[in-house]
């Protein structure tokens, strides 16, 4: 799926590119069977709102190998639908997965993710440069009561800010200062609610400033984050680098597949 010159532009502009309907409701309901039965295993690839808790994120879904291993996200990440955009709106075709993390905002105990670059934290796991997209798969329809994601428009053009340790919430990571945030957002448009229904795909650039409030609601609001990142992008060597399953080792560039990620096989497994 080639983007047009609109929709590169506009991803230029805002940071961030809205595909709705890129998956059916099949394809959803496979994605979300399989985050059920992932998210009881216990392994460190799965992180909880609270010890013992429900699951919040699960890393490392889209290889062929591992705990959370699954081959309806192996294949998805690697379809057309998907890798095509990717390509586009890095100019490269040679990419391959930095990461996959699965967000599960479950009614009520969903919590908050602080306002922040994901390059902040990249670029300390040695990525040389923001040349990285994520595609956000929505599972279920995100409001703004049940804590979807918020964008600041352009604001990926403010380049690298330096991040913040936050330790206040469930999940601790790098955070973008108060004082940095609020000047941005002064001289910025107002931040918009990225909602849509189930099976809609939004590309974003790795230093728009972006988060999440807590889960008010009654339902769940499950999403797939798949980071793709050029293989000449790779990161270099840090001292105590993170872990394969949020900082890939696995360099070797994709090979497109096929759109029909359902196959017997994969719904078997």
């Amino acid at each position: 799926m080639k983007l047009s010159k609109t929709q590169l532009e506009t991803y230029d502009r805002d940071g961030f590119l809205v595909m709705p309907g890129l998956f059916s409701t099949d394809e959803v309901d496979a994605m979300k069977a399989e985050l059920r039965r992932i998210q009881d295993i216990d392994t460190d690839h799965l992180v909880r709102e609270r010890s013992g808790g429900v699951a919040k994120t699960i890393y490392r879904v889209h290889e062929d190998n591992g705990p959370t291993a699954s081959p309806v996200f192996h294949a998805a990440s690697r379809c057309p639908r998907m890798l095509e955009p990717a390509q586009g709106v890095l100019g490269d075709e040679s990419l391959y997965v930095y990461h996959t993390k699965c967000n599960l905002k479950t009614a009520i105990d969903g919590s908050v993710w602080q306002w922040h670059q994901d390059y902040g934290t990249w670029r300390k796991d040695g990525v040389p440069e923001p040349a990285l997209t994520t595609a956000l798969v929505m599972l279920d329809k995100p409001t703004e009561f049940n804590g979807c994601l918020y964008f600041i428009p352009g604001s990926h053009k403010v380049g690298n800010l330096e991040p913040r340790f936050d330790e206040a919430t469930a999940y601790k990571f790098w955070v973008v200062p108060k004082e940095d945030l609020l000047d941005i957002m002064e001289r910025s448009p107002e931040p918009v609610p990225i909602t849509g229904e189930p099976g809609t795909v939004v590309f974003f650039h790795p230093n728009i400033l972006h988060a999440s409030g807590h889960n008010l609601s009654r339902h769940d609001r499950w999403a797939i984050y798949v980071v793709y990142n050029q293989v000449a992008n790779k990161p270099l060597d840090v001292p105590n680098p993170r872990p394969d399953y949020v900082r890939s080792t696995n360099f070797a560039p994709l090979k497109p597949g096929s759109d029909a990620i359902l196959t017997t096989r994969q719904v078997a497994a």
